[in-house]
């Protein structure tokens, strides 16, 4: 499996990542991860990781394009090679923009491809505002239909992407398979709720509404603490807890949040271990989702609806391809609307119970553990049978591999 980001960091791709590998290990397959050399090891079944060399300087990785990813995704070639060269395997499966070198590998050793689609490559250009190039956004266009095109499976992660593939003429080969897992980890938090609001100073009785995340512009942080500043006026007791974002960007937003009057309400927590955020969800009143630009279900939003808890999310494709108003608050992604949405929730326990029940009746008919084994496994069978187009080659193997 070629992934390359940091793996593992508590964020959306490699949480994407964590749970497919684990998936694939219930199914009976062996991985071999080749990935950036930053992020934790974790130890899951049929698990081998391998380390691209890190480049001098380099510590950590934004989320979005950079050039420091280029210098990664450089770096992971060399340790791709030399995968491809120490073992058999019946497969690759690539992640992001390793799909490019998955597919042109997969075809020289005559072995199929699974493209594992988290986004639409061009869109990423907009969504983290890299540029506005239209050669590069032809690039990132060509790139994409070259993934596609070369893999005998495509899995997306929300129906965006599935139609997007769809209008590509290629849909017979996609498969939605929905991030249902989101940011669960299997660890066992180590806090209970009381000890999460004593930590930050919350009393028991107060009325909280959480966000968890990173802080990328995309996803509505801005408008979230103007909302904050209005609900300190007409909700004083209320709390609004962040969790995430790196320190630089948490001292900014802290800032932010003092000068438009939500000092005392926002409390930014930075990034907490993945284990501990159900504690978190827990000891909150409403769960919000502030995003204001893009079209990928953020992977939270599966674990939100299976929480017991309300949603309060922006009326966007982001949101509703997953989410309707019969389990979450829907609404425009502006201050004033969205701050309305969570007071009326703190104000009315029977809605919040209400979204609640309806919301978690969704996740297990539709978002469940065993509908994502289901499709993982359809996934696999699927990419198996793409074997008999080119299996003489197979005799050599790629860096990112499925291994039976």
């Amino acid at each position: 499996m070629l992934a390359p980001e940091p793996f593992f960091e508590p964020r959306g791709t490699p949480f994407s990542e964590y749970h497919r590998i684990k998936a694939l290990g219930e199914l009976g397959h062996r991985v071999d991860l080749v990935t950036y050399p930053i992020g934790r090891d974790v130890a899951l079944p049929g698990l081998r990781i391998f380390r691209s060399l890190r480049p001098p300087f380099v510590r950590k990785v934004r989320i979005g394009p950079s050039l420091t990813k280029i210098a990664l995704d450089a770096l992971m070639l060399l340790t791709i090679a030399r995968r491809a060269w120490s073992d058999r395997y019946d497969a690759i499966h690539s992640h992001e923009e390793m799909g490019l070198v998955g597919v042109w590998l997969a075809r020289a050793l005559g072995i199929p491809h699974l493209y594992d689609m988290h986004s639409s490559l061009p869109q990423q250009l907009s969504n983290f505002k890299y540029s506005r190039s239209r050669l590069l956004r032809g690039l990132f266009h060509w790139a994409e239909h070259q993934m596609v095109a070369g893999s005998t499976v495509v899995i997306t992660i929300c129906q965006e992407l599935q139609d997007t593939v769809v209008d590509m003429g290629m849909g017979e080969r996609a498969l939605l398979i929905e991030n249902v897992m989101g940011g669960d980890v299997d660890e066992a938090p180590s806090d209970a709720v009381a000890d999460v609001r004593a930590r930050w100073a919350i009393p028991a009785d107060a009325p909280m509404a959480l966000y968890t995340g990173t802080f990328e512009a995309y996803q509505g942080l801005e408008m979230l603490t103007a909302a904050a500043a209005r609900l300190a006026v007409t909700h004083p007791a209320l709390r609004v807890l962040v969790v995430g974002g790196e320190p630089a960007q948490v001292e900014a937003a802290r800032a932010r949040a003092q000068a438009a009057g939500a000092g005392a309400t926002m409390i930014f927590t930075g990034q907490q271990p993945a284990r501990e955020i159900p504690a978190f969800v827990a000891a909150c009143d409403v769960l919000v989702s502030p995003r204001i630009r893009g079209t990928n279900t953020p992977l939270k939003i599966y674990s939100y609806l299976r929480s017991g808890k309300p949603i309060v999310a922006t009326d966007l494709l982001t949101h509703t391809q997953v989410l309707s108003s019969e389990v979450a608050r829907l609404v425009p992604p502006e201050a004033e609307p969205f701050a309305a949405a969570v007071a009326g929730l703190i104000d009315d326990p029977g809605a919040r119970a209400t979204l609640s029940a309806a919301a978690r009746a969704l996740a297990e008919a539709k978002y469940s553990r065993a509908v994502y084994l289901a499709r993982t496994e359809e996934a696999c069978a699927r990419l198996m049978r793409g074997r008999g187009a080119g299996t003489a080659g197979a005799g050599v193997t790629p860096a990112a591999a499925v291994e039976r």
